[in-house]
């Protein structure tokens, strides 16, 4: 029902996950592309789904809305080997603002520890 609108927006998306590495990002997207795609019927268009490698959680049941979200994003090489290498959460609010939140743990180095030198004091 929504494949056709999410692979509009999809060029823009892969550009915000990108961006996602470094702070929460937000796409403000036209409602009347998803009324248009819903063809009339009452639909939920709010919804909040996560992406742990590259899967959605088993056992939930996510509206239609959020599954084709999710179906653009596999079908496409580099959003779908994103989603293998990172934990995110997608979310769509009343106002169609999709928002892309990367979970991700980033595994830092060790705090490194200062080594101290000896002060010689001029005599």
């Amino acid at each position: 029902m929504f494949l056709h609108t999410w692979n509009k927006y999809l060029p823009v998306i892969k550009v915000l996950l990108k961006r996602s590495l470094k702070a929460e990002q937000l796409l403000a997207m036209n409602s009347s592309d998803f009324h248009r795609a819903s063809g009339g019927k009452k639909v939920k268009y709010t919804f909040s789904i996560p992406v742990v490698n590259g899967r959605l959680r088993a056992g939930e049941n996510f509206p239609p809305i959020a599954r084709d979200l999710f179906s653009v994003l596999q079908q496409d090489n580099t959003t779908n080997k994103f989603m293998q290498q990172n934990e995110l959460e997608f979310s769509m609010d009343s106002n169609f603002r999709l928002n892309i939140k990367n979970n991700t743990v980033v595994a830092g180095d060790e705090p490194v520890q200062s080594i101290g030198e000896e002060i010689i004091e001029p005599q």
